[in-house]
Formats: structure tokens, sequence, C-alpha cells
């Protein structure tokens, strides 16, 4: 999270998203456009983490209802 708030389109090309990463690194080359990237990287990091567990969930679902 530390990353995502600090290095916004790093965080993202780590995560393998290299178009979203780049767009990402033009926003913040403008002050203005800092926070926002910051805030859209640590959001999509979150959005991933629950995309996640939620993908966990269901395949214990369907394993449990065998």
């Amino acid at each position: 999270m530390l990353l995502a708030i600090l290095l916004p389109f790093l965080s993202f090309m780590i995560r393998g998203k290299i178009i979203t990463g780049i767009i990402c690194l033009i926003l913040q080359f403008t002050l203005i456009g800092w926070l926002p990237a910051a805030i859209w990287a640590a959001l999509s990091l979150q959005n991933a983490r629950a995309e996640k567990r939620n993908e966990k969930l269901i395949r214990a679902i369907k394993e449990n209802s065998k």
C-alpha cells in the first residue's frame, strides 16, 4: 500500500499493468496529478485484493457443494 501511495505508477507496473502504469506516470508528472494518481493506485490495489479474495471464496463454495 505504501508503494501505491509513494510511487503509484510502480505499483501498477509490478502488478503487470504496464499501460495503466504509463498513464499513471504521465498523470504523476503534474503536481496536481500526484494525489489522483496515488488514490487511483491505492483503490486499484484494494480492488485487486478484494477480487482475489472473492475468487477464493467462490472456489471454496464450489468445492463444498460437490
